[in-house]
């Protein structure tokens, strides 16, 4: 993997999508946390589509929010940040290898839908349920959410990077 600087212009690039990340996390009418999620700033992870670097200011905006706004508190803050990170850090490595942006697309979609499964056994452990019956019922509305948001999101972020080119914008000047 090729290595890429961060300068001072990443940075605070970063700082701005953990800014927005936390502002449209309340923005989701309260649907931003339990076994169904539709966080709006969830379409914020297609940033790592562009430019893996994205990845700290997401995780970050993660982390930030669930520990302000959660319920769970600190293990929304390790599971939820947990889940960003590993999701991502996998979309980051293997989207470079995608020669079409559709296809980064939906492998970003199909990750992070998939690793809700984190954000299963949080629910499942912190709630005291019965994982035997509760996992995959829960799982699965985690993942529908997720995967709705997520669907509906990449083509509003495909036409927001018209605009903002997200690629150059992290580039180096």
């Amino acid at each position: 993997m090729k290595q890429t600087k961060m300068g001072i212009r990443g940075w605070v690039l970063n700082a701005l999508v953990a800014a927005i990340y936390i502002v449209l996390g309340p923005a989701s009418l309260n649907l931003a946390s339990g076994a169904i999620q539709f966080r709006l700033s969830e379409s914020l992870n297609h940033l790592v589509v562009f430019d893996r670097r994205y990845l700290i200011g997401v995780v970050s905006g993660v982390v930030i929010f669930n520990a302000i706004f959660s319920p769970l508190g600190w293990l929304d803050v390790v599971f939820g940040g947990g889940q960003s990170l590993i999701g991502l850090s996998v979309v980051a490595w293997l989207a470079p290898k995608l020669k079409q942006l559709w296809q980064r697309f939906a492998l970003n979609i199909a990750v992070m839908t998939l690793t809700m499964a984190l954000i299963a056994v949080e629910i499942i452990w912190t709630g005291h349920l019965k994982f035997a019956t509760m996992f995959l019922p829960t799982y699965g509305s985690l993942m529908l959410s997720e995967f709705i948001v997520m669907t509906l999101s990449a083509p509003v972020m495909l036409a927001l990077d018209r605009i903002v080119h997200f690629r150059t914008a992290m580039a180096q000047k």
